[in-house]
């Protein structure tokens, strides 16, 4: 059997499938980090084989004319397809997609006009340098998106950046070039050859798989330069609304791109700090393991039934997340970032799929959640249907998409079912919660602005409610709420929780549906007394809900979100409507933000979640 690389495609992307290096840091040069060589590397190559004795030489005759015509015109096609495929594959990213928000920051780095330039003389896909070829740079700076380095490589007279994982501004690396993009490229970490000690501590690392595995890009930082660079992410995002372009760089990091303006700087408020989680490891409340399909000899063996019956764990079968910069899956048998429960579920789980592997013929994502024990709490009865995994103290690890999970923030109970949206982080939702309520009723200059001095807010619209963590959360502060969702199931959970926690329909209601109808059911609500709750999935809003949103009017506006760059869009969107409403109306009121700030539900990692307030004045 001959054994290659695996290939994927997706997205018009090529992928080809590495183990990573495993990064290795002390005070003096490091040790050599070397990834298992790609397809075409300057690695060692394998040992020639014999060469076997040569057979005479066949005499080939030329096809005839038709057949080379046809030949010819069906590698004519082909080279047609792979210049469209070509073509297709340099299409501008989506808009505020991973790709797009680094290819800004890409251009922060190399400047707007060197960038524009590069486009104009079709050189911004043209890289200088070879697939596998090896480099060494100086790190210029991290990205705020993704954690990555970005360093400024040059060749030929052009300049080009190098976006690599696991390593630190100021740092000295050598890296080996694997996919290009627009003005950039990736590559593996091969060797840090000078860390930056200011920065790098590998005594605070806690995962044996750091370096190898995709999940956390901070964990040999302190946490306290995790939380100034989620500030940081969060200075940027909204930079990018900035009505100046500028190439600035604060604090080490690259401040993106300016576009057409939406925020004008002087309306932007300075960032607050972000708020820590009080859990740095052992916090998260869900995993979501996964593996890939079976290799096409064992599932071929299993047609005709002679496939081996699998007593252990093949080689080929590896149950985990992904490595560094691949979709190829690793193993992962503990994640320190986990709460204890689901790492003792992760054993059985991992047991079962081994047991039942030939039973596969896709790979399959698990699923496994940290739930207080059914029948732990006086006002929850026993459910003796809910598949466990494991157990730990009156926690339990629920493994059945379908199971009804149950967690505590503060005082407050939770149900909703475990294939559902809930925050991971359960250490971090007081604090989150805390925010959003102390945001909507500090007394702040702005509310004499408002017309409405010493009006304590009575109402409160959650748009985007999911199973009614910031409506229930908060509806003691209330004298009535209303819930929005478009998933009917997140809705009855939402439901339930209110009856969970002894709050009556008059005062707590939800209703499934498209957010912007949320206001045809809030009429009534006094609107200098209202408060709007946004927490919309990464995507974002959009503009028929800001328009109808900005109609409404609500007095504050408090805007959670998981993605900062789609958050910054949104609260530029809401800003030009209100001031154009104003307008039209001869100066009426107009929504101003207030305050910014991050919240950190996931250290560790470079993700940070922000919370902007908007008020009418």
């Amino acid at each position: 059997m001959v054994s290659a690389p695996a290939v994927f495609r997706r997205r018009s992307l090529l992928l080809r499938v590495r183990p990573p290096a495993r990064i290795l840091c002390s005070s003096s040069r490091l040790p050599r980090m070397y990834p298992h060589p790609r397809p075409g590397s300057s690695a060692e190559p394998p040992e020639k084989r014999p060469r076997l004795e040569a057979d005479p030489p066949v005499q080939i005759q030329d096809a005839p004319a038709a057949y080379q015509a046809a030949a010819d015109s069906s590698a004519s096609k082909k080279q047609r397809k792979q210049k469209k495929n070509k073509k297709i594959a340099r299409h501008a990213p989506e808009p505020y997609s991973h790709d797009d928000i680094l290819t800004r920051e890409v251009i922060a780095v190399l400047g707007q006009d060197y960038a524009d330039a590069a486009k104009a003389g079709n050189l911004d896909w043209d890289a200088p340098f070879e697939h596998s070829q090896e480099l060494e740079l100086t790190v210029s700076c991290l990205s705020p998106s993704t954690g990555e380095s970005l360093s400024i490589a040059t060749a030929n007279d052009r300049r080009w950046v190098i976006v690599t994982p696991l390593s630190l501004p100021g740092e000295r690396i050598r890296v080996r070039v694997y996919r290009h993009s627009q003005l950039h490229s990736h590559a593996d970490l091969l060797e840090v050859i000078e860390p930056n000690p200011q920065w790098r501590d590998m005594s605070l690392v806690k995962c044996k798989y750091f370096g190898k595995c995709a999940g956390c890009q901070y964990q040999m930082l302190s946490y306290e330069k995790q939380l100034e660079l989620k500030r940081q992410t969060v200075v940027e995002a909204y930079r990018n609304y900035s009505s100046q372009s500028a190439n600035v760089r604060l604090h080490d990091r690259c401040l993106t791109i300016a576009h057409p303006s939406e925020i004008p700087p002087h309306l932007v408020p300075s960032i607050q700090p972000t708020v820590g989680s009080p859990l740095q490891y052992g916090y998260r409340t869900k995993l979501t393991p996964h593996f890939q399909r079976p290799p096409f000899f064992f599932q071929k063996a299993q047609k005709r039934g002679d496939a081996p019956a699998v007593q252990a764990k093949p080689d080929w079968l590896k149950i985990g997340f992904h490595q560094v910069g691949t979709r190829q899956v690793m193993d992962i048998e503990e994640c320190p970032i986990a709460t204890p429960v689901i790492n003792k579920g992760l054993a059985p789980v991992r047991d079962n799929v081994i047991k039942n592997i030939a039973k596969y013929k896709n790979g399959a994502t698990l699923l496994l959640r940290d739930s207080l024990r059914p029948g732990s709490s006086a006002d929850v009865e026993p459910d003796s249907t809910v598949s466990i995994a494991a157990e730990d103290g009156d926690h339990i690890c629920v493994t059945d998409q379908k199971a009804t999970v149950r967690e505590r923030v503060g005082d407050t109970l939770f149900e909703y079912t475990a294939g559902t949206f809930f925050q991971n982080n359960n250490s971090a939702l007081v604090p989150l919660t805390g925010c959003v309520r102390d945001a909507i009723f500090s007394s702040t200059p702005l509310d004499e602005g408002c017309g409405v001095a010493g009006d304590r807010p009575s109402h409160l619209v959650d748009a985007y409610c999911g199973s009614g963590l910031f409506s229930i959360m908060l509806a003691p502060h209330f004298e009535r709420v209303a819930g929005i969702e478009l998933s009917t199931e997140s809705i009855r959970a939402a439901q339930r929780n209110a009856e969970l926690n002894n709050l009556s329909p008059t005062k707590v209601s939800f209703m499934a549906g498209d957010a912007a109808h949320i206001f045809n059911a809030v009429q009534d609500f006094p609107r200098d007394r209202t408060v709007l709750v946004i927490d919309p999935p990464r995507k974002g809003t959009d503009e028929v809900f800001i328009e109808q949103m900005v109609a409404f009017g609500a007095r504050t506006v408090v805007y959670v979100s998981c993605n900062v760059h789609t958050q910054a869009r949104d609260v530029g969107l809401i800003l030009r409507k209100s001031e154009e409403e104003a307008a039209a109306a001869g100066g009426g009121r107009k929504y101003i933000l207030e305050s910014l700030r991050g919240l950190d539900l996931f250290p560790q990692t470079a993700h940070v979640e922000a919370i902007a307030v908007l008020r009418l004045m």
